[in-house]
C-alpha cells in the first residue's frame, strides 16, 4: 500500500506540473489571440493545429500513441480557441446526432453549440454571421453525397469549406433495462435499425416492437422516459440523456463513415496536404465535361470527387461538385481555373482545406 501511495503521489506531482504548464501556454493563447483580433486573422487554424500533432507524434519514446495524443491536444486546441475567442457552431441537429458528435469531436466541450433543423438553416445562419462556424454532413461511404449541401453552396456563395473530418459511425444498443430479456420495444431511426439487423437477429431482439423515430438522438430520449425500452443511437446521445450503453458498436458494416464539412467564411493558408472543392458549370454541349477533365489531367492534378447535381431550373442541366488534391493558390489549379473559363466553364471556389482522411 506503501507503494501504492507513493505512485499516486507522484502522479499528483505530475498532474500539478501539467496544470501548470497548461495555464502557461493559455497565457500565450490569449496574447495571439490579442494579435488575431488586431488583424483580423481567423482563430481556427487547422494546418497550424496539425503542424503540432505531426510534430508532437513524431517526438521518440513515451506510451501515447497518434489517436491518444490526438484526443488530448484535439480538446486543448478547442480550449485555446475559446480561450482567443468564445466559438459558437450550428450544425444539423437535434442534439446527439451523428453531427453534433462530430461538431464536438473538433470544437470541444467548452464550445456553444446550436442545433438546427437543416441544413439549409446552418448554412444561412453562417451567412447572417450569427455563428462563425457550422459543421454539416457531405457524404456517406454507403448512402453516398448529400444533395442538400452540395445544393447550398450555390445558394450561399460566400460561405466556405475550411476543413473537413471524417467519423465512423457507431451505433450503440442502450437500455436502463439490466437484462436485455425485459426489453419489450426499441427505439430508433429506420435507417439505424435497418443497419443493426444482424445484432438484433443474434440476440433474439427482431420480434421485440420496433418503434420509429425522428432521429436516433429522439429514441436515446425515449428510451430514457419509457420502461422496458432501449434504443439504436450514437454515443453522444446516449450520455446526454444518461441512458447506460449495453453494447457499444453494433451495426452490420464496420466501415461505415461520414464526412462532414466545417464551414465559415475565411480563407486558410497554403499548405501541404490540402484539397479544393469548387462547383462547375460546363457549356450544355457534347464533350465539355471531357474537355474540364482533360485540363485537370493536362496539369496532372488528382480528382478524387465527381457528383452532378441538377441545377433545378425548366431546363434539365447540371453543375458538377468536384474535390481534388491541391491549393486554390497552387500555379497549377489557378492554370485550371484560367483554362477552364477559356473553354466556357463557370468555377466557383467552395474552399481549400487539409485532407481529413490524413489527419
Amino acid at each position: 500500500m506503501q507503494e501504492l501511495n507513493e505512485l499516486r503521489k507522484n502522479i499528483d506531482e505530475i498532474d500539478d506540473l501539467v496544470l501548470s504548464k497548461l495555464n502557461e501556454r493559455m497565457e500565450f493563447v490569449k496574447k495571439i489571440g490579442v494579435l488575431k483580433q488586431t488583424s483580423g486573422a481567423p482563430i481556427y487554424r487547422p494546418e497550424r493545429e496539425k503542424a503540432i500533432i505531426n510534430r508532437l507524434i513524431n517526438r521518440k519514446g513515451g506510451l501515447l500513441n497518434r489517436a491518444a495524443i490526438e484526443a488530448i491536444y484535439l480538446e486543448i486546441f478547442a480550449v485555446s480557441r475559446n480561450l482567443e475567442m468564445p466559438q459558437k457552431i450550428a450544425y444539423l441537429g437535434p442534439e446527439g446526432t451523428y453531427t453534433h458528435q462530430a461538431a464536438e469531436s473538433r470544437f470541444g466541450a467548452m464550445s456553444s453549440y446550436l442545433p438546427l433543423a437543416t441544413i439549409e438553416a446552418v448554412f444561412n445562419i453562417l451567412a447572417q454571421k450569427e455563428v462563425k462556424y457550422g459543421v454539416v454532413p457531405i457524404e456517406n461511404n454507403t448512402e453516398g453525397a448529400v444533395g442538400a449541401t452540395l445544393d447550398c453552396f450555390r445558394k450561399f456563395p460566400d460561405i466556405k469549406i475550411v476543413a473537413e473530418l471524417y467519423l465512423d459511425i457507431h451505433h450503440s444498443f442502450v437500455s436502463e433495462c439490466e437484462n436485455i430479456k425485459d426489453i419489450k420495444k426499441i427505439y430508433s431511426h429506420p435507417q439505424g435499425y435497418n443497419q443493426c439487423r444482424k445484432f438484433l437477429e443474434d440476440h433474439m431482439l427482431l420480434d421485440v416492437e420496433f418503434i420509429p423515430s425522428r432521429s436516433t438522438a429522439e429514441a436515446a430520449y425515449l428510451a430514457s422516459k419509457n420502461s422496458n425500452s432501449a434504443a439504436i443511437c450514437s454515443k453522444i446521445a446516449a450520455k446526454l440523456h444518461n441512458v447506460p450503453i449495453l453494447y457499444d458498436t453494433i451495426e452490420d458494416n464496420m466501415a461505415n463513415r461520414t464526412r462532414f464539412f466545417i464551414l465559415s467564411d475565411f480563407k486558410n493558408a497554403k499548405a501541404q496536404g490540402s484539397k479544393t472543392s469548387i462547383l462547375a458549370k460546363t457549356d450544355h454541349k457534347p464533350g465539355s465535361l471531357v474537355d474540364l477533365l482533360q485540363i485537370f489531367k493536362n496539369e496532372n492534378i488528382n480528382i478524387t470527387k465527381l457528383e452532378s447535381r441538377p441545377i433545378k431550373q425548366r431546363e434539365f442541366k447540371s453543375v458538377f461538385y468536384l474535390d481534388f488534391e491541391g491549393h486554390v493558390d497552387d500555379e497549377k489549379v489557378q492554370n485550371v481555373f484560367s483554362l477552364a473559363k477559356e473553354c466556357g466553364a463557370e468555377i466557383t471556389w467552395l474552399g481549400s482545406y487539409l485532407n481529413g482522411d490524413e489527419q
